[in-house]
């Protein structure tokens, strides 16, 4: 686990992490990471990773005031900040390799389609 992250209060806490680390890398698909995240959090623990997951994302692909993306999600503008905070600020980069991920991974996609679609047109 990197320095620089300090959730962890001891070695035993430490490892309870990066066994559920381990554990939801084993996740196969979308449906499976719902059960497990039903299984594992409470319904209001769903809704709060759900809103700093939005709220990432708008972050990252628009320029709107903190006000206007509480107008538009309902989110608190003290979870929109940290939001913000972590995306731009903090040294885990937790949100920031997930959303270039997918963004390449969607790139990559396209790409994959726009190369399929050339080469059936070539082909007739």
């Amino acid at each position: 686990m990197p320095k620089h992250i300090t959730v962890p209060k001891d070695e035993k806490e430490s490892d309870h992490l990066g066994q559920l680390c381990t554990a939801m890398m084993c996740v196969r698909s979308e449906e499976e990471m719902l059960r497990f995240l039903t299984d594992l959090c409470t319904p209001a623990e769903i809704r709060a990773l759900t809103e700093r997951w939005h709220v990432a994302k708008i972050l990252n692909q628009q320029e709107l005031s903190y006000r206007d993306i509480n107008e538009k999600t309902g989110v608190s503008t003290t979870t929109i900040g940290r939001v913000a905070r972590f995306l731009i600020n903090e040294p885990h980069q937790g949100y920031r390799t997930i959303l270039d991920r997918l963004s390449r991974e969607s790139a990559d996609g396209k790409d994959k389609t726009k190369n399929s679609s050339t080469k059936k047109r070539a082909a007739s």
